[in-house]
């Protein structure tokens, strides 16, 4: 039998998610495959939309999809620490302490509403973010693999909010916006609803968290050529040096850009990264990890005008489109 190729392999079976999650999500489809390539990544989703828009259906029904564990947190201002990474508790019965984990101890974890959490509790997803694993009574635990927390928030001008630290925004790998439908998209919603005659729409599970991992392996395989790598540096340098930057993107951002174009270019059935993949991440992973000047705070989308000057400016470099 012949050789499949794995980098097509990984675009296939991404395929097939997408279409099974998008029985449940209409209209939604670029979004999905961003929060997939996220997932390919190794890395953490942040939704920031209104309430409504189908945020907290995307990641249950990512969670269904892929077979994964899932735990869904609703984050509110009186949540503790110890509400979401759990802790010891008396047993009577067997006269000792023991451990009760908490709902970070799953493979996808759902942070509803994340910003209207006090910021000792945000601060409390810090480690298990960034580390894979949780701190309990200076015992240290490590998290299932994969883990991938999908948070969500609303729009910091609505009341009963804390925005979140840029300590933490910096650990989702990713922002997104869902937006919402258009008039016909609508439209299929309300017909999808009445033709299942329920309110959950029943999907497969097509894939498996270590499905997920040997994706992951693949991708990092993807090539990456030493022009593109000088992009992606000239990019993050760029928003340093912009005069309405207070404060620009980290290495951490250059990496996120790596990461998800190289799980684009997967996804994509290619083996190398052309620069239309790191042009289409700049702004989801990029717009969070900026610290405007104050004159710019109340400024609507003014990260992204910012982020399409810098676009514009960098020199993009020349890469044959063909298989290595």
């Amino acid at each position: 039998m012949p050789d499949v190729n794995p980098i097509l392999e990984v675009s296939t079976l991404t395929e097939r998610i997408i279409q099974e999650v998008n029985r449940a999500i209409v209209g939604k489809t670029e979004v999905l495959y961003k929060m997939m390539a996220t997932f390919l990544s190794g890395g953490h989703v942040l939704l920031e939309d209104y309430p409504g828009l189908a945020k907290t259906l995307i990641a249950n029904s990512f969670a269904t999809v892929l077979g994964m564990s899932f735990r869904r947190i609703q984050f509110t201002p009186d949540l503790l620490p110890g509400d979401i990474t759990g802790g010891y508790v008396y047993d009577k019965e067997q006269n000792r302490f023991v451990l009760r984990k908490g709902p970070l101890f799953a493979q996808i974890v759902l942070a509803d509403e994340i910003n209207r959490a006090s910021p000792r509790t945000q601060s409390a997803l810090l480690e298990a973010m960034q580390e894979r694993q949780v701190t309990i009574e200076g015992e240290t635990m490590k998290l299932p693999e994969p883990f991938i927390v999908i948070a969500t928030q609303n729009p910091i001008e609505y009341e009963g909010t804390f925005p979140l630290p840029e300590a933490q925004l910096d650990r989702f790998l990713i922002k997104l916006s869902i937006g919402y439908p258009s008039a016909d998209e609508e439209k299929e919603i309300l017909q999808r609803r009445r033709a299942r005659k329920q309110d959950d729409q029943v999907l497969q599970t097509v894939a498996s968290a270590t499905d997920l991992l040997s994706m992951r392996r693949q991708v990092e395989e993807v090539f990456v050529d030493e022009d593109i790598e000088r992009y992606l540096v000239e990019l993050t340098t760029r928003t340093r040096s912009h005069q309405s930057v207070a404060v620009g993107a980290s290495p951490r951002g250059t990496l996120a850009l790596l990461k998800l174009s190289r799980a684009w270019a997967a996804i994509q059935g290619r083996a190398f990264v052309l620069p239309d993949d790191v042009k289409l991440f700049v702004k989801p992973a990029l717009n969070h990890r900026l610290i405007l000047r104050p004159e710019l705070w109340s400024v609507v989308h003014a990260t992204d005008r910012i982020l399409s000057e810098i676009l514009q400016s960098v020199p993009v470099p020349v890469i044959q489109d063909e298989t290595r």
